[in-house]
């Protein structure tokens, strides 16, 4: 049986690194990405079970990319768990109405990461 796969796409190391090792641990397939203007693209050719995002790209509109995998007919169903920092409510909030099924802090997503995911597809 082919393991679920989960499409993540950070910029930073950490926790992006940290997030690999602990999807494997779950039994994911992981494919990573740093380009955020190939999410779409990534999604529709890797058809991911569930999507992390991480919100802190520096010079990239993650929001924008949320919402274009959340209104692309291909990868409207793909969950979304987006992670930043969780004393930006800001761009929690931006995250959420973009389309991200849930927003966690990056401070406590390792310790979390079964629940999360759990939840975002039961949310689907």
């Amino acid at each position: 049986m082919t393991r679920p796969l989960a499409l993540l796409v950070y910029e930073r190391l950490l926790p992006g690194s940290q997030l690999v090792n602990r999807l494997q641990d779950l039994g994911y397939r992981v494919q990573t990405s740093a380009d955020l203007a190939a999410l779409v693209g990534l999604a529709q050719r890797e058809k991911p079970l569930v999507a992390l995002i991480d919100l802190s790209f520096r010079n990239a509109d993650v929001c924008e990319s949320i919402r274009a995998l959340r209104t692309h007919s291909d990868t409207a169903h793909v969950p979304v768990i987006a992670f930043g920092d969780p004393k930006d409510r800001a761009l929690q909030t931006a995250a959420h109405a973009a389309g991200a099924t849930l927003v966690a802090g990056s401070d406590g997503i390792l310790e979390q990461l079964a629940t999360l995911i759990d939840r975002a597809i039961d949310v689907q």
